[in-house]
């Protein structure tokens, strides 16, 4: 699909979506087609990519706070602070919660809810 057509489709800036996909396609989440019918399309089945895949490459390492990023604790804060251990938590819960969520799980959902639409005339 053409970043043209995703702009219109979402309503959002190609330019936008260009610096978007840069880093996606680095990170070989998706792959660009060359050509006139060309664009991007997802580098493995939608299923196989994780939200968290794509938060890690737009974002970087998640973490609730500075002080546990990925469930990796920083030593100093670790030694220091009082309130580590729930921010390591927080984050461990998100990254469980975003590692189980696959692409294939939002376009699903996305159907669902679609296909409960009401049309009052």
């Amino acid at each position: 699909m053409s970043l043209k057509a995703i702009a219109d489709r979402q309503g959002l800036s190609e330019h936008y979506l260009e610096q978007l996909a840069a880093p996606l396609r680095k990170a070989g989440l998706i792959t660009s087609i060359r050509g006139a019918q060309g664009g991007y399309v997802l580098s493995r089945p939608a299923a196989q990519i994780s939200v968290g895949d794509v938060i890690r490459v737009l974002e970087g390492p998640i973490g609730y706070s500075d002080c546990a990023v990925d469930g990796e604790p920083d030593p100093a804060c670790a030694a220091t602070c009082p309130v580590h251990g729930v921010w390591e938590k927080v984050t461990e819960q998100i990254v469980a919660v975003i590692d189980n969520i696959s692409l294939q799980d939002l376009v699903d959902q996305s159907r669902a809810e679609q296909q409960n639409l009401m049309y009052h005339i």
